[in-house]
């Protein structure tokens, strides 16, 4: 009896150590609301190498959303204000699945427009970790500053 309590207590044990198992590096929002919401994946934050590779894929739209403009990467195809993202949606790819790169000076505005980006359901969000300060750092230039 003892020894089917113990082996019973280590399968509820063990099966609520794997459900914790596989979080994503940042944690979704403490809320959510609607279905849309749910099978939005979290976008990834990425240092200028990586962010450098996908806003080099031709199908990715790239968008400063630092405010005030303080000068662009090169390649950047709109700028849109961090807090505008919802009321500007028009210029935004109707696709949801559309890969989208954003940033901005130091990365809190980015962020922010990340969270938009999510919750307008778009699920393929590349954001730069640090922003325009980490891209300078990494000996990239900005242009039109």
């Amino acid at each position: 009896m003892f020894t089917r309590m113990c082996i019973g207590a280590l399968a509820v044990v063990g099966s609520v150590s794997l459900a914790s198992c596989g979080s994503p590096a940042e944690a979704p929002p403490a809320a959510s609301t609607g279905a849309a919401a749910v099978s939005v994946v979290p976008h990834r934050l990425v240092g200028p190498d990586e962010f450098a590779t996908a806003i080099g894929e031709s199908d990715r739209m790239t968008i400063n959303v630092h405010v005030p403009f303080e000068g662009d990467i090169a390649g950047t195809d709109l700028s849109i204000p961090f807090d505008r993202i919802a009321e500007r949606a028009d210029r935004l790819p109707a696709d949801r699945g559309a890969p989208i790169a954003i940033y901005c000076r130091t990365g809190p505005m980015s962020a922010t427009a990340a969270e938009a980006l999510k919750s307008l359901g778009y699920a393929d969000v590349v954001e730069l970790k640090g922003g325009m300060k980490a891209w300078q750092a990494s000996g990239r230039p900005l242009v039109g500053n």
